[in-house]
């Protein structure tokens, strides 16, 4: 599930195969009824970081301004390790 509260959109379930378009098409639409960037992605709630989730995620992040408009808060260990290997920590803007 996704939901903005305030100026987080918190993330929350499992993205997996069966969701994965529900989880994208939902988040695209609520970071598409912001007009202010950045916007913080909390991924606190998200059950499994995987490969699948962050596709999502940066899909998310192609929709916004230059696609730079989104700050990921609470990024899960295992997605940490994905970004890590694939050397995205430089483009995406990672808080902690």
């Amino acid at each position: 599930m996704v939901e903005l509260i305030g100026h987080e959109l918190k993330v929350t379930g499992k993205i997996d195969y069966a969701n994965a378009e529900q989880y994208y098409q939902q988040g695209l639409k609520l970071i598409q009824s912001q007009q202010h960037y950045p916007l913080i992605v909390n991924l606190a709630g998200l059950e499994h970081g995987s490969t699948l989730a962050l596709a999502v995620l940066i899909r998310w992040l192609r929709q916004t301004p230059q696609a730079q408009g989104l700050q990921f808060k609470s990024v899960p260990d295992k997605m940490m390790k994905i970004i890590q290997a694939c050397h995205l920590e430089n483009d995406l803007q990672l808080l902690s």
